[in-house]
């Protein structure tokens, strides 16, 4: 099969699926926006808004690269042996590519995923080949310049067997004007493969974000996802979805949310432990500030014996005109299932803060430490320097709340 016929066979159901509702979030008028190139100039003079999105412009201890400005392709590199990091309309004229081509996420997911289908320009293809261990990670950045335009990149990540791989995605809007990010995300670990996948968001108060993603693992592999939001966004609804296939995969979710302005934020994960002897986590931090909504999702089902799941959402309110709502869900469909879940929401005790003043901190700073400590979360899979540039974006986030 090829591209041309691929698209025909699933463009009508993208069609019938252009007025369907998505389940959660802020529903969106599609017609308030337009879908095309854009204008897809480079990332000169761009270096801060990268760097704050995890993104290092030299390609210092980076394997490859991906830059994409609009719904153009401006950059592709990779630089190891058995990694490759191609446009997706460049990957897709390999017929063998197209295995991986809207096979995890359904076009008509709903109208979000239908317009990305009917639209679709360009994304990010990485793959690695089977038993390659990629050291250092793959970056890739998605930048919105355009007013008023659809940004709907479809990006792809196959990780083979025994392969290991990370990614970090930063993603950012460039200008103060209304636009509508949709990220279409397909991931696949084959057996004993590990993915860790970590996304910086700063958009902007005036930009919608939906990104769409789906994680398939095979036997015995890993997928690991961070997500970091730091700024005010109009509108944030995203829910990625892990399906554990196989015997011993385990996946591991952590998000931090930070809710500023009028921000309306719903943002969870799913994962289905499909698989016998699988198990997973999803680990969520929300602070709400000024008029924020923000809603923390976290939902678990166990569907073979020997699965284990646990769920923690813990959430941080700084303003009274802001509101977090945490919901964990498990299920269980069989026996010899293991699910577990915590949930909290306060605000900062003013012991702790009377605390940190009593010991020469100002008020600032003591809300500061406060706030980081509560930002803490395991970032795990990550290699050390990861690790450590990911911490000084925590750090310096803490500091200017």
């Amino acid at each position: 099969m090829n591209l041309e016929k691929a698209r025909r066979m699933l463009k009508p159901r993208a069609e019938k699926a252009l007025a369907k509702t998505a389940q959660y979030g802020l529903d969106i008028d599609l017609s308030e926006f337009r879908i095309e190139a854009g204008l897809g100039e480079g990332v000169e003079g761009s270096e801060r808004v990268l760097e704050s999105v995890g993104i290092d412009p030299r390609e210092r201890n980076r394997s490859g690269s991906y830059y994409q400005v609009d719904n153009r392709t401006v950059y592709a590199s990779a630089r190891q042996r058995g990694l490759t990091v191609k446009p997706l309309s460049e990957a897709l004229k390999d017929s063998e590519n197209l295995n991986y081509y809207w096979r995890a996420l359904p076009v008509d997911t709903d109208k979000y995923t239908a317009i990305a289908f009917l639209g679709e320009r360009e994304g990010y293809f990485i793959r690695v080949d089977d038993g390659v261990s990629v050291d250092t990670p793959v970056q890739a950045c998605l930048l919105l310049r355009t007013p008023g335009l659809i940004q709907a990149p479809h990006n792809i990540v196959v990780v083979g067997e025994n392969s290991t791989l990370h990614v970090i995605t930063g993603c950012a809007a460039m200008r103060e004007e209304a636009g509508l990010h949709i990220g279409v995300s397909e991931f696949y670990v084959k057996k004993g493969g590990t993915l860790t996948f970590t996304m910086i968001h700063s958009w902007g108060k005036t930009v919608h974000v939906r990104p769409r993603t789906v994680a398939h693992v095979e036997e015995n592999g890993v997928f690991i996802s961070h997500y970091i939001n730091t700024s005010p966004v109009s509108s944030l609804q995203t829910n990625p979805v892990v399906y554990l296939n196989g015997e011993g995969s385990r996946a591991h979710l952590s998000s931090i949310i930070i809710g500023k302005e009028s921000s309306r934020i719903d943002a969870g994960g799913t994962l289905e432990l499909v698989a016998p002897v699988c198990s997973g986590e999803i680990v969520s931090r929300t602070i709400g500030f000024d008029n924020s909504v923000n809603v923390a999702r976290a939902r678990v089902a166990g569907r073979a014996p020997g699965t284990k799941g646990h769920v923690e959402c813990r959430g941080l309110l700084l303003s009274n005109g802001s509101r977090i709502d945490a919901i964990p869900e498990l299920e269980a469909s069989v026996q010899d299932v293991q699910l577990t879940h915590e949930a909290a929401i306060g605000r900062i005790a003013e012991e702790e803060l009377l605390y940190l003043v009593a010991r020469g901190f100002t008020e600032e700073e003591a809300r500061s430490i406060i706030v980081r400590g509560f930002l803490s979360v395991e970032l795990t899979g990550l290699p050390e320097n990861l690790a450590k540039y990911l911490e000084n974006i925590l750090d310096s986030l803490s500091a200017s709340l």
